[in-house]
């Protein structure tokens, strides 16, 4: 019998608050190449509505909150999650998804935020940092297929640069008379090197 191959793995991913059950960020994802006339596919996002994505995560947080596993099978999909401060941290594949390769995709997304945060996974830095927790989210997983999980790579590829690299930039005048000297200087340049040939 002829399996479904495909790259599509992940339908979610969740970052969730336990306090007030809020939404941090989340991304629901449908595979790019669906089969035409089927809504039941592996890839298809069972919950399209907002309402229906709320009244999941409603129900993931109520079903993880006291849980001692990481691993669970929740409305017919593998869920892996992992508790960071006040927040849990969810991917959601497909019911016969490989568990392990979606756990490893949790753990690369808690260790690139602990690089990229300092160790200060909650709810209040991942809403300052908002714009490098998403493209942390974007750099390991693309419209449900898994990029990359080594968090050093992706945090690298995320990460601000640092500001003692910029020292060099503070000695340019970038006045209306450095810009002439400037220019005078390169004009100077251009000609003695047009002599020369």
């Amino acid at each position: 019998m002829p399996t479904n191959m495909s790259l599509f793995s992940v339908n979610a991913v969740l970052i969730l608050s336990t306090d007030d059950r809020s939404r941090i960020l989340t991304k629901y994802y449908s595979a790019p190449h669906a089969p035409t006339g089927s809504m039941n596919h592996p890839g298809a996002n069972p919950y399209p509505t907002v309402k229906e994505q709320k009244a999941f995560e409603k129900g993931l947080l109520e079903k993880t909150n006291k849980q001692t596993s990481d691993v669970i099978l929740y409305d017919g999909r593998v869920v892996v999650f992992k508790m960071e401060g006040d927040v849990m941290l969810y991917v959601v594949g497909g019911g016969d998804e490989n568990e392990i390769m979606l756990f490893g995709v949790v753990l690369a997304l808690r260790d690139t935020l602990a690089i990229l945060l300092k160790n200060s996974t909650d709810k209040r830095t991942l809403i300052e940092n908002y714009d490098l927790v998403s493209l942390a989210v974007d750099e390991i997983i693309d419209d449900g297929i898994i990029l990359e999980t080594d968090p050093v790579v992706i945090s690298s590829r995320v990460s601000k640069p640092p500001t003692q690299d910029i020292t060099s930039v503070k000695n340019i005048d970038l006045s209306e008379q450095g810009l002439m000297n400037a220019w005078e200087f390169g004009k100077l340049k251009l000609a003695e090197r047009m002599r020369q040939l």
